[in-house]
């Protein structure tokens, strides 16, 4: 139940994300004059619109992008009369051009002329192009904001929230005991101690820590030995508990949490800390967004070779499902869903959540600004080239070169497009057969 709750929620985010995105786009156009004759969320047939004034907005039976249909979003050919479209020849991808460019041209209705979205100005174009990928940043913002800043990050306190029972081997390194309740390699020191949970550690050998970690580095570095801990119980009274810490040999993990193969062996106490949420500054959000946006940047340059692992590996091999692999709208919404069904604190489930959210959002962000057509990116490029072109022809006292022939590059944006449906199909198909998941 609370599992479909969460894939609605974190759909009807998605959808918000789409929504605000072509909302970045249609404000500045109106803004800069442009005419704009549909304002959708998805693709496909048309679930619901209304038309208000000179726009009709709606909703589409594909959640997987959006757009708004601007008049003159394609040029005429520079040596064809204002209005007209010439064909070029009669090639199947030339015809697919000049048909585009044909309709692109009956949109323009008489009075309109000057209204069209090639005329305007190189920055007001790269201005409405942006809009898009820049709503999605402000989105990300304030997501990771509530995250950060409204929530927290969990950090381990020095308040004891278990004993562990058993000292831990490498083959069971959680310490818990067997079916019969004994302990292979013994009691925790913990246990043998009397800790109990609720305990507040104030001290370690008259050492007061400023946080479970340093605590955890300096038991481990003494390794086995002899020592005092000063604990605050759970009636305010103070106590202090003397300790004998042991060895234990445990594997190594590696940064994402996977065992290297390698062993170490350090001291062992046998407390598990409680989690607590410390409020971070606003200097942390744009902290966090870059560190994403890096790590993000290599999804993206990689997003080849992963796609290609999960069809050959994956779909095709059998094999597992790689942590890195591409997710659709159906995965992360899934994954959505298993936050909020997920038995961990609400305020872990919401971090989580929100977390989700606004990494999505800083994807699309960085996704669209790819300067490839039918990407926002491809039209900023092409209207920067534009901008470029004119600059030097101004420089070497040329005519004004007039706008860049966008029509020309649509073969390309058919090819991308085609692309994208392809891949985006390969990864909902995992997501249904091999979805990723929490555990």
């Amino acid at each position: 139940m609370w599992e479909v709750v969460g894939i609605v929620l974190f759909f009807l985010l998605i959808l918000a994300s789409i929504a605000l995105h072509e909302i970045g786009h249609l404000v500045p156009a109106k803004k800069f004059g442009v005419k704009v004759t549909e304002y959708m969320v998805g693709f496909g047939p048309t679930l619901w619109s209304k038309r208000k004034g000179e726009t009709s907005y709606g909703v589409k039976a594909i959640p997987v992008g959006g757009y708004i249909r601007m008049i003159g979003m394609l040029p005429p050919p520079k040596d064809a009369p204002e209005g007209t479209a010439r064909t070029m020849s009669t090639g199947r991808l030339a015809l697919l051009v000049e048909d585009a460019r044909r309709q692109s041209l009956e949109e323009i209705a008489p009075g309109d002329e000057n209204r069209v979205f090639y005329k305007l100005p190189v920055h007001k174009r790269v201005i409405i192009m942006l809009g898009g990928p820049f709503m999605n940043l402000v989105l990300a913002f304030f997501l990771f904001a509530a995250v950060l800043v409204g929530i927290g990050v969990a950090q381990p306190s020095l308040t004891v929230s278990a004993v562990v029972s058993c000292v831990p081997t490498v083959a069971v390194p959680s310490g818990q005991a067997d079916a019969s309740g004994a302990c292979a390699a013994g009691e925790s020191p913990a246990a043998i101690a009397g800790l109990q949970p609720g305990d507040v550690i104030t001290a370690y050998n008259g050492n007061a820590p400023a946080s479970w970690d340093e605590l955890t580095q300096q038991i481990r570095a003494e390794g086995a030995a002899d020592g005092v801990l000063t604990v605050q119980r759970a009636d305010g009274s103070t106590v202090e508990i003397p300790v004998s810490t042991v060895d234990v040999t445990r594997p190594v993990y590696d940064e994402v949490g996977e065992p290297t193969g390698a062993t170490e062996t350090t001291g062992f106490l046998g407390v598990r800390p409680e989690i607590e949420y410390v409020a971070q500054p606003w200097s942390a959000v744009p902290a966090q967004m870059w560190d994403l946006t890096a790590r993000s940047a290599v999804a993206l340059v990689s997003m080849p070779v992963r796609v290609y692992e999960l069809v050959t590996e994956t779909l095709v091999g059998g094999g597992e499902r790689q942590i890195d692999s591409p997710v659709s709208v159906v995965g992360v919404s899934r994954l959505g869903g298993e936050v909020v069904a997920s038995g961990e604190p609400v305020e872990a489930k919401l971090a989580m959540f929100l977390g989700l959210a606004a990494s999505l959002n800083l994807f699309l962000f960085l996704f669209n600004l790819l300067p490839i057509l039918p990407l926002d990116g491809g039209h900023v490029a092409g209207a920067l080239y534009e901008g470029g072109r004119r600059q030097w022809a101004r420089v070497r006292r040329k005519p004004d070169p007039g706008p860049v022939d966008v029509a020309r590059l649509l073969p390309v944006a058919y090819v991308v497009a085609i692309a994208l449906v392809a891949v985006g199909a390969i990864v909902i198909f995992a997501d249904l057969v091999k979805p990723l998941t929490l555990g």
